[in-house]
């Protein structure tokens, strides 16, 4: 008889030992809900089970961005967090040991990324590339050392964010430079022309961010029409740029209000749109735009004011600096305004590298001439639509919080329906759905003002309430 092969013992326990090493990698699960793929904008929350209780384990996210400025970066944060008792890491409920964020923050990992400068002293290997990242991608990985103290991949997921701009349709609006109006790709048969809502971008001028949000909006089923309406010179990486569009204004001075009306005027001619049911959204001067235009030009059934303003201030030139003229003008006629105070010397931080706070000149010319101040308010108690102000305690531009207060105040007196989402420590930069982190505000010289962790809140919470609100008003 022929004797079976037999393995010694110390063979037969590295087998076994390898084969629970094995196992406990694979043990070791990463959590995307309510799913991997989402829509850019919506919220997505992560976790990790299948460790031991107690172990020690690094969540990192990466994703690649282009960044206003500089051009595309790999950016990535991560966060050290002890599994509990019952082997999982749960960010919604857990505050990390160290990393990126502290304090207990589901979206601690999505916010708090910087940009990747090199990989000395990481605390894991680079397996992440920008061509791995490209397209909405976001790469999720779970890392801990092993007893050597080298770091080991435990697992990873893929994440993307879909693009809205693939879910909608885009068509020029002849009359206005730049407008386009966005359709939802998949409307809804039977139900008649949708509502729209009219979106303002600020200071930063061109398609950008009317863009972006209009896009964001008709995703989610709505009509939006992208307004642009001041377009500066750009700066880019390699220096100055040409403005996007020039048939519009490239300073920032006189801007007519009355476009909103030509914008109207149009939508009513558009058989997928109902304009009896539009609504506002405006952001920083676009804000100040929409509420200015809103308290002259009735029939809105809602505004939006994001960091809003409640008076009328002086333009501005890129190049010029203060024009010693209103920001805005009806039907030709210059309005009131409140002048800077300070504003050249401000802004002579761009070329000196100091930091820039406008919210030093705005404040200093609204205390030095508080009677121009009272001349230039906008009637805010001429809106009987609904309005929801969204700002910030912690603005650096202008001082958002204190205006929308002195708006929600004036409208309470009056008995309009208002809306004030007031968030401690933000500051102006609480407009996106995502897009960047908000550890990137502050970076250059412009200082938004606010925290991280606050702007990320307004940000998410204002974005959700602002889709919520235009529904309601435009049911």
């Amino acid at each position: 008889m022929t004797a079976k092969p037999t393995l010694n013992r110390p063979i037969l326990a590295l087998l076994l030992s390898l084969g629970l090493a094995t196992n406990a990698l694979a043990a070791h699960e990463l959590q995307v809900a309510p799913a991997t793929e989402v829509l850019q904008g919506e919220q997505q929350t992560l976790s990790l089970s299948g460790a031991a209780p107690g172990e020690r384990i690094t969540l990192r996210l990466s994703r690649s961005a282009v960044l206003p400025g500089t051009g595309p970066a790999l950016l990535r944060a991560e966060a050290v967090f002890e599994a509990d008792a019952q082997g999982r890491i749960d960010p919604e409920r857990q505050a990390p040991l160290a990393g990126s964020y502290s304090g207990v923050d589901g979206r601690g990992l999505f916010w708090s990324a910087l940009p990747v400068r090199g990989e000395a002293g990481s605390a894991a290997p680079a397996a992440v590339t920008d061509a791995a990242l490209t397209d909405g991608r976001l790469q999720l990985q779970a890392w801990r050392q092993n007893a050597d103290g080298a770091p080991q991949l435990l697992a990873e997921q893929t994440l993307r964010w879909l693009p809205a701009q693939a879910r909608v349709l885009a068509r020029a609006a002849a009359p206005l430079p730049g407008a386009q109006l966005l359709l939802p790709k998949t409307g809804a048969p039977g139900h008649g022309p949708l509502p729209v809502v009219i979106v303002l971008g600020g200071s930063e001028g061109g398609t950008g961010m009317a863009r972006r949000v209009a896009e964001a909006l008709a995703a989610r089923g709505l009509a939006a029409l992208a307004l642009p309406y001041y377009s500066p010179p750009r700066w880019g990486a390699q220096g100055p740029m040409a403005p996007e569009l020039p048939a519009l204004p490239a300073s920032f001075g006189r801007i007519e209000l009355a476009q909103l009306e030509t914008a109207r005027d149009w939508l009513r001619q558009q058989p997928e749109v109902d304009a009896g049911r539009i609504a506002l959204w405006g952001a920083s001067k676009g804000a100040e735009f929409v509420l200015a235009a809103a308290s002259r030009i009735p029939g809105f059934k809602g505004v939006v004011a994001v960091v809003p303003s409640d008076v009328i201030w002086e333009g501005f030139d890129m190049m010029q600096g203060a024009l010693a003229q209103p920001s805005f003008s009806w039907r030709g006629e210059a309005l009131a305004f409140v002048p800077y105070k300070g504003y050249q010397e401000e802004v002579a931080g761009f070329m000196s590298g100091q930091p820039v706070r406008l919210r030093r000149p705005h404040d200093a010319g609204r205390s030095a001439q508080p009677e121009r101040a009272a001349a230039a308010r906008i009637a805010v108690e001429k809106i009987a639509a609904p309005l929801l102000l969204i700002a910030g305690s912690n603005d650096q531009v202008w001082d958002s919080g204190g205006m929308a207060r002195t708006i929600a105040a004036r409208r309470a007196a009056a008995q309009l329906p208002t809306e004030l989402l007031l968030f401690e420590g933000a500051g102006h930069g609480i407009t996106g759905l995502g897009e960047l982190p908000t550890t990137l505000n502050n970076a250059g010289p412009m200082k938004m003002g606010g925290e991280p962790a606050a702007d990320a809140k307004a940000q998410q919470q204002g974005w959700l309430r602002s889709l919520s609100f235009l529904r309601e008003v435009l049911q």
